[in-house]
């Protein structure tokens, strides 16, 4: 019984970070609506957003941890095709 438990338990905590790798959860840049997406790579981020949004900023203006989570947007979500 013991044994079946540590199994169960194992099991659980390994499609916990299955998930967590794989799945993602991106806001529309235009919409903001949140929209539960699979990634095609693993990565430890979990939420996505575009801090440039639909506006004229260029990449350039942004400051370096913006930067950092636009280049995030747009590998897992933009190029994928996911926020169109």
């Amino acid at each position: 019984m013991k044994r079946k438990i540590l199994i169960f338990i194992i099991s659980i905590f390994t499609i916990s970070i299955l998930i967590r790798f794989f799945c993602g959860v991106y806001i529309h840049d235009e919409f903001a609506e949140k929209h539960f997406f699979i990634k095609h790579k693993p990565t430890w981020k979990w939420k996505f957003y575009s801090p440039q949004g639909m506006s004229d900023l260029k990449f350039e203006e942004l400051s370096p941890d913006k930067q950092v989570e636009q280049t995030y947007f747009n590998e897992y979500v933009s190029k994928q095709g996911l926020s169109r």
